[in-house]
């Protein structure tokens, strides 16, 4: 008998004492070549096994083969908590992070199918203008002249001129928008300076922003604005700095609009106060650049042609119909470069993305559609023996396109490749070789395996996951009546095929189809702007990622810290400033990051509990003052439930910070320490801790984007209960989702389609959900109504 050879006993990827975030001790054995899917609930461990553990060991013992100078320029990695990590192979990781924002990058230039694009017109285009280059919207046309000096052997100045043709569209700077200020938001042009004209936040009558403007001496503080000479208009609005004495104190002055350019446009929108980033919501238009009309390509770049089509033509066609035309380019010449731009053109269409352009901006693809954007690359790969890493890759995707994501997962793992996949939906779990189950509850609940084995054996374990793996949420017996309507008349954003809708207020409805059939489109281009104009107040929840540092926690985030810092002064007849780890009260030592960070060059940096504080993050004197017997960080110690209790009695009563921990609790984060860093959430928690966040604002009607992204079979009926609350106690819900069981919980549904792209943008069923179960003449409704057994 031949012994099998020492290289074949290597089927295992071992994990022995993992304790990463709140992972206990956790001991594994994956098997290599196989589907693995990875179930539990929000919180329990799996992102902290598969990507903080697995993932991460792997991409740092790869970063460690390079020299160590090439190590300094790469992101260093700490080694993740674990006793043994063994028969790891090359990870590749596809989360949910979404796609940088930066207004430059697009669907093409993230894929590299425009680099590709730019080569080939600058090969086949009529009249020829230049390089690639001369086609990229991220490279401006630089000119140069001047006298160099090369220093070797005897010294020669030269005369040298340098020229580079880019593509960039010069007025936009190839954003394809310019931004425009709105007067009438700035200043109510009928009153007087006096009489309190300027309606910027933070300039009111008598203040010091307010009194640099009025007490100027350039223009009458009488006067009414509408009133001023063009010279006065320009002085108010457009004067250079200028250093003057007003009332006595040196101060620069500068027109209002350059001025509010410096101070609040050229920060973040994120970092802004609420009332600050609604003013610039308001103030600021984003209109299409005139010169290059949104293509951000200069005038030279859109005049070259093949077959009649720029290459701004072809970035703005449908990808599906791009791919046709290339395929009718007959080229020699070109020929390995079409075959592979071809190649990534059809990938997108196998993916369920031939409905987007190249010149999407990555900023507004869902959290989904970047995933998968993400995912072509891989697609064509030769390499085999890899461990691919997935986050949740049906997150965004109908029902009917899960099916799709299926069938490339197991192509991907018939190739050879070992897939790790992070999942709650039970069509994904279906299809696994073999399945991970982590739980029992979450957070400090959690990081324990409680089941592994195939999918039949989980069915029959009685986990959490086990249990709920063949829910089915019935539809409902009655449903709410509307108590009003939102009409919206003639929506063409995006795909939209000029689409009449009423959205019924009172109730919750949910807008479905398939992925790219146009219902962000027409929920935030159009719903949203329409009720804003109507007075109602409209409360969005979308998908955009929380942006958090290691010191921001869900007490600052939620604005839970402010009662509590005040409720500690008040008892201590001391200031809230020393009860913030980032300001007074903050241990010196580590300046209240509750930890030390040593900077090892190219080595992984060692972050060590700071031994002054012992991870308390606030001076030892601060820790002294007490609330109810507790102290600072015993509180933000506290999960959520209790300092629920806590803060709702005894002395320590806060009916403002209680009134925020009963959202977190609604939410089902009631398992979430106050004080946890934001960088060690999930994703699902992150989207709960936003949802509770904005629970607290005024508004009549409340759009959610996919809430159930990233939540366990077991916390959706959480969520429908929440939304059932939110309906009942007066409020509108418009909800976007895929998710069967939200859709059967629905009053109304308005489903979109029939295809993606433009195939869809039409409204293809409204109506109840058993109707549209009873009807089926949409995708959405087979699917529903084989969900619900109908």
């Amino acid at each position: 008998m031949s012994k099998t050879p020492a290289a074949d006993s290597h089927e295992l990827i071992r994990v022995h004492g993992a304790r990463e975030n709140n992972l206990k001790d956790v001991s594994i054995e994956i098997p290599k070549r196989r589907l693995t899917v990875f179930t539990g609930v929000s919180g329990s461990g799996k992102s902290s096994l598969v990507f903080d553990t697995i993932a991460a060991e792997s991409q740092r013992l790869i970063n460690e083969t390079y020299s160590a100078f090439v190590q300094g320029f790469m992101p260093t990695l700490a080694r993740p908590d674990v006793d043994v990590l063994d028969g790891l192979t090359t990870a590749i990781t596809v989360d949910q992070q979404r796609m940088g924002a930066d207004p430059r990058s697009t669907v093409g230039t993230a894929t590299d199918a425009n680099a590709m694009l730019r080569i080939l017109f600058s090969r086949l285009g009529k009249p020829h203008i230049g390089p690639p280059s001369a086609f990229a919207f991220n490279v401006p046309s630089v000119r140069a002249s001047g006298a160099i000096t090369v220093e070797r052997g005897t010294k020669k100045t030269v005369k040298a001129t340098f020229s580079r043709t880019g593509g960039m569209c010069p007025r936009c700077e190839g954003r394809g928008t310019v931004t425009d200020l709105d007067l009438a938001q700035l200043y109510d042009d009928s009153k007087s300076l006096s009489e309190g004209a300027i309606t910027v936040p933070g300039y009111k009558a008598g203040g010091w922003n307010h009194r640099l403007y009025s007490d100027s001496g350039f223009y009458d503080a009488d006067k009414p604005i509408r009133k001023y000479t063009k010279k006065e208009l320009h002085d108010f609005l457009h004067h250079e700095p200028v250093r003057m004495k007003i009332a006595g104190i040196n101060m620069t002055y500068e027109g209002l609009i350059p001025r509010i350019r410096k101070s609040m446009l050229a920060k973040d929108k994120e970092a802004m106060q609420p009332h600050i980033r609604e003013f610039v919501e308001r103030a600021v238009t984003f209109t299409t650049c005139p010169d290059c009309n949104g293509t951000r390509l200069g005038e030279g770049a859109r005049s070259s042609k093949i077959k009649r089509i720029t290459i701004a033509d072809a970035c703005a066609m449908q990808i599906s119909d791009l791919a046709d035309w290339v395929r009718g380019l007959k080229e020699p010449s070109v020929a390995p470069l079409l075959a592979k731009l071809l190649h990534t053109l059809d990938s997108f269409t196998e993916i369920g993305l031939g409905y987007l352009a190249l010149d999407r901006p990555t900023g507004t693809l869902s959290g989904g559609e970047a995933q998968r954007v993400k995912m072509i690359r891989h697609l064509g790969s030769s390499l085999t023996d890899v461990t691919y890493v997935f986050d949740e890759p049906t997150t965004g995707l109908h029902p009917h396109d899960i099916q799709r994501m299926n069938e490339l997962l197991l192509r991907l793992r018939d190739k050879g490749n070992t897939v790790l996949v992070v999942e709650h939906k039970p069509e994904m779990i279906a299809i696994a070789d073999h399945v991970v189950d982590l739980g029992p509850g979450a957070g400090q609940a959690g990081g324990t395996v409680c089941f592994e084995g195939t999918v039949e054996g989980l069915r029959a374990g009685g986990t959490v996951t086990g249990r709920h793996l063949d829910d089915r949420a019935a539809l409902k017996k009655t449903v709410r009546k509307p108590t009003g309507k939102l009409p919206i008349r003639g929506a063409t954003t995006h795909n939209l095929r000029g689409v009449d809708v009423d959205i019924p207020l009172g109730v919750l409805a949910v807008v479905t189809g398939v992925a790219g059939s146009g219902k962000s489109s027409l929920v935030h281009g159009s719903l949203c702007r329409q009720s804003g104009a109507l007075g109602a107040g409209v409360v969005s929840v979308d998908q955009t990622a929380i942006r958090g540092s290691r010191r921001s926690n869900p007490a600052t985030y939620t604005g839970l810290l402010d009662p509590i810092r005040k409720a500690f002064a008040k008892a201590n007849d001391v200031k809230p400033a020393l009860f913030s780890a980032n300001s007074e009260g903050a241990c010196p030592t580590c300046n209240g990051a509750g930890v030390v960070y040593t900077d090892l060059a190219m080595m992984a940096g060692v972050a060590t509990v700071c031994e002054e504080c012992e991870g308390r993050r606030y001076q030892a004197s601060v820790l002294e003052y007490r609330l109810g017997g507790r102290d600072i960080s015993e509180v933000l110690a506290m999960p959520v439930t209790e300092a629920e209790e806590f803060f709702a009695t005894g002395e320590a009563r806060t009916p403002a910070a209680h009134r925020i921990l009963e959202r977190l609790a609604d939410v089902g984060l009631g398992y979430l320490a106050l004080g946890q860093p934001l960088t060690t959430l999930s994703g699902g928690e992150r989207q709960r801790l936003k949802l509770a966040t904005h629970m607290a604002e005024k508004g009549g009607i409340y759009v959610l984007d996919e809430p159930t992204a990233g939540l366990h079979l077991a916390d959706v009926e959480h969520l429908l209960g929440l939304l059932d609350r939110l309906v009942d106690s007066g409020k509108s819900v418009v909800v976007i989702e895929h998710h069967q069981a939200v859709m059967a919980h629905a009053d109304w549904i308005i489903d979109l389609g029939p295809g993606a792209g433009h195939d869809g943008g039409r409204i293809v069923f409204e109506g109840t959900p058993a109707d549209l179960v009873a009807a089926r003449s949409t995708l959405t409704g087979e699917h529903l109504a084989a969900y619900v057994g109908g």
